[in-house]
């Protein structure tokens, strides 16, 4: 049976003895003078740099770590007592899209109760700005500020996003002019703080972006050491070639990579893991910045005009649509469709997350091939008709990879962790349709059962994974890590409890296990309570 203490010392050298009588966290106003405004006491502080973890406690004022030791003298303004508990930086989220619903409901509570402090945003080539004057990073930043979200919030720029602002939605080579303009974009996005480029090549319009226009609007990240993101061109048949790409992208352009959420889809595909790796070893040691992040779920969430093929989207959605009816090309999109659907194992891996029209809602939640069933339809005459009554605004789960692949993806020394997923609360406007449950449980669920169940990976090199190494990859440089001096973002969590709960077919259930979150020196979460919303854009550094 695995105590508190074994599952805490595992995979570490040495961590002090952890006192067993006192396993949850409070935080209680201190009377008389107070030298800190917070401190946590007694936890397991895993630092966040694989280091193994000890008994210490951790103070906080004015927003930053001001002492951390065995036993700090003084008081705390506030006190957490995580004596048993696990102190951490607060978690970073190197790719997220939990920026969607900020407007709506800023607390992001499904975010911040899972230990996540950052989010990365702007990712899969789409960003809330275009680096243009207008719609600028400042911008931006600015108006994020005034939303006073839970976390933290950083951004790349979006090259589908900056693609589709100059030379739209057509299948077309970029002008020079057009390049010009482009790249003038991301150089005033990266001059006022985004931390990185991002493409979404399965989507459009980035998918018509060519491999020149890719080096150059990389050439930005180059002298700024920031990296290029990318959802890659194809994740299952032709996965080995879209690697290919991306190193290429890199290597033109001199600046480091991160290939967004790594996968071999489908079940041809998970053979693939071998040749993936290798090719980002091989390009590391040709002196290539590359590494990857991972997501701990074996379906992925995207649109369902990802199951069409990207020739049928150029001149955007009307002209999509248009093709689904022409004699001249419907029948092509078919075959290619039923490929694709083929790849990750037919319809009922298809489950469908949102849908715009409310006469469709009885089809979130459901598997695609079951749902058509009922309805007496054939599973692609359905998936039209969503797209159709739905002016083509469907979300979808893909139900494709392999939770053995995922023990390797975890645990592999060039990965991060990533959510790829969206904020929402279980109240409120954002709950909505059936997402994808990553949106609540990513970072628990890496803890509870692929560090505790699985071990695929220890603690230490789980929080390593979810905190200094993706801060640092983004130049969040006062992030990731407890040191004197830095933010002050901390997790306390049970890891002995610490869990996910949303499911796929139940997503709106918030993470267990997790007793205390601080973003920026505020207590924001303690014992299932949102107490603050102590955000803020933040800057690569």
């Amino acid at each position: 049976m695995t105590t508190r203490r074994s599952f805490v010392k595992q995979g570490t050298l040495t961590v002090a003895a952890v006192p067993l009588g006192h396993f949850w966290a409070t935080a209680t106003p201190v009377s008389g003078q107070a030298t800190h405004d917070l401190i946590v006491r007694g936890g397991t502080v895993f630092d966040g740099t694989g280091r193994d973890g000890r008994v210490m406690d951790v103070a906080v004022r004015d927003g930053r770590i001001s002492a951390m030791a065995a036993t700090l003298p003084g008081r705390g303004r506030e006190e957490i007592d995580a004596r048993g508990l696990v102190v951490a930086p607060g978690f970073v989220d190197i790719h997220s899209h939990g920026d969607g619903n900020l407007r709506e409901d800023p607390r992001a509570e499904s975010v911040i109760r899972q230990g996540i402090t950052t989010i990365v945003v702007g990712a899969d080539g789409s960003s809330r700005f275009t680096g243009a004057e207008a719609t600028s990073f400042a911008n931006w930043a600015r108006e994020l500020d005034t939303l006073k979200p839970s976390v933290n919030v950083a951004s790349m720029i979006g090259l589908g996003t900056v693609r589709g602002a100059v030379v739209g939605e057509d299948d077309r080579k970029a002008t020079a002019d057009e390049l010009t303009r482009m790249t003038a974009m991301v150089e005033r996005a990266m001059q006022e703080g985004a931390c990185g480029a991002s493409t979404g090549l399965e989507y459009t319009p980035g998918a018509f972006a060519s491999l020149d226009e890719l080096i150059a609007l990389c050439r930005p990240l180059s002298s700024r050491r920031l990296p290029y993101a990318t959802h890659m061109r194809n994740e299952d048949n032709e996965l080995l070639e879209a690697i290919d790409e991306s190193i290429a992208v890199a290597r033109g352009a001199r600046c480091p990579l991160q290939i967004s959420h790594l996968k071999q889809q489908g079940t041809r595909n998970w053979p693939k893991i071998d040749a993936s790796l290798a090719r980002l070893r091989d390009a590391r040691a040709a002196g290539i910045d590359a590494w990857f992040d991972v997501y701990p779920y074996e379906a992925y969430q995207t649109g369902l005009t990802n199951l069409f093929p990207v020739w049928a989207r150029d001149g955007g959605d009307t002209a999509f649509l248009r093709r689904l009816d022409d004699p001249a090309t419907a029948a092509r999109v078919r075959t290619e469709s039923l490929a694709k659907v083929d790849v990750i194992g037919g319809w009922d891996n298809v489950q469908i997350a949102r849908v715009s029209n409310p006469q469709d809602r009885d089809a979130e939640g459901k598997r695609l091939g079951a749902w058509a069933l009922s309805r007496g339809e054939d599973p692609y005459v359905a998936a039209v008709g969503l797209l159709r009554r739905n002016n083509v605004d469907v979300g979808m789960l893909g139900f494709a990879m392999s939770e053995a692949n995922l023990d390797r993806l975890l645990g592999h020394e060039y990965g991060m962790v990533c959510s790829d997923g969206g904020g929402f609360a279980i109240d409120g406007p954002t709950r909505r349709g059936s997402p994808h449950p990553r949106g609540a449980g990513t970072m628990p669920r890496v803890l509870g059962r692929f560090v505790r169940e699985r071990k695929a990976l220890t603690l230490a090199d789980a929080i390593h994974k979810m905190t200094a190494r993706p801060a640092d990859r983004v130049h969040l440089r006062d992030r990731g890590r407890l040191a004197v001096g830095m933010a002050g973002d901390v997790v306390v969590f049970n890891a002995d409890t610490v869990a996910d709960t949303a499911t796929f077919a139940n997503p709106f259930q918030y993470a267990t296990g997790i007793t205390a979150v601080v973003v920026n020196g505020v207590v924001a979460v303690r014992d299932g309570q949102h107490l603050a919303s102590p955000g803020r854009a933040l800057h690569a550094q």
